[in-house]
């Protein structure tokens, strides 16, 4: 199983990562967001899954590297 990451405090809410991969990133509030994520002990956002798809994608062209994937 893999994992999603993403750290919150980083997200300058560009968009990027929601336009390369709308099944995993949304924007909330100006910020980015994994969907059906939770939030973890460090107050980022994580989901486990099966399927990486287009997240590795989103976390190479993300701007201020926030977006962790995990393998």
């Amino acid at each position: 199983m893999a994992k999603i990451i993403l750290e919150k405090s980083k997200c300058i809410g560009c968009g990027v990562c929601g336009a390369l991969c709308p099944e995993f990133f949304e924007l909330k509030n100006g910020k980015s967001h994994i969907k059906n994520s939770k939030e973890n002990s460090d107050s980022n956002e994580e989901l486990e899954t099966d399927k990486l798809d287009c997240s590795e994608q989103a976390a190479e062209s993300c701007p201020v590297q926030c977006i962790q994937v995990i393998k």
